[in-house]
């Protein structure tokens, strides 16, 4: 009997990791996504590249790098003109980010079969970032099904997760930590100073799990 299918948005970070492992828990066939958009951050690209290594699991890295010319001016994550902060704030955003992956991923899953689509948004992303809410990806499976034809699913299994439920979910999932990267800057180790690797940083010991994580600034 073939296995089941399903195509993840793997960005290199510990919740679209997470959401890997957990399918492969499941008995899915992974295909993993990865993808330049231009961001600060390329090490993240090879960081999603040796976890699928060691999983031993399809992975495919989409080029979006010329999307870096519609957020020029927009988001810290891309243009190198705007500071990077410790604390949330508006630039962070990537405007409808998971809404462009997640279309890609859709007519990937739609061409292999697959008929489930994970990324790891959790419960912490909600209050920030539209398109990590349920009433999103709800929608745009129902968009899906209609411009495919298929009942693909789209979901997030981290959903009913803050930040330290995942790592603690990882944990139990035996998810190498170490080798996952959440720094908005390019390396080579977490700068320890920015907004994600405050939210790394705190959810461990939220968590109560022993930081792994090489941080510039302790």
């Amino acid at each position: 009997m073939a296995m089941k299918k399903c195509v993840v948005i793997l960005s290199g970070g510990p919740d679209s990791v997470t959401a890997a492992y957990w399918a492969l828990e499941k008995d899915y066939e992974v295909h993993a996504l990865t993808f330049n958009y231009g961001q600060k951050a390329q090490i993240e690209i090879k960081h999603a590249a040796e976890i699928s290594k060691t999983l031993g699991i399809t992975h495919k890295i989409i080029d979006l790098s010329n999307l870096s010319e519609i957020y020029e001016g927009v988001t810290s994550l891309v243009d190198s003109g705007i500071e990077v902060t410790g604390e949330f704030t508006d630039p962070i955003i990537v405007p409808f980010r998971n809404g462009v992956f997640l279309s890609i991923a859709v007519a990937y899953a739609d061409g292999v079969g697959a008929d489930l689509v994970l990324y790891g948004a959790h419960a912490g992303d909600e209050e920030f970032y539209p398109d990590c809410r349920r009433e999103f990806y709800e929608a745009f499976q129902e968009a899906a099904r209609l411009g495919t034809g298929r009942g693909i699913t789209i979901t997030s299994p981290l959903s009913h997760l803050r930040k330290s439920g995942v790592l603690r979910e990882a944990a139990r999932l035996s998810v190498p930590l170490e080798k996952t990267w959440s720094c908005y800057l390019p390396g080579p180790d977490h700068c320890g100073a920015c907004e994600s690797c405050n939210n790394r940083r705190r959810a461990f010991a939220e968590a109560g799990i022993t930081d792994p994580t090489k941080y510039e600034h302790e």
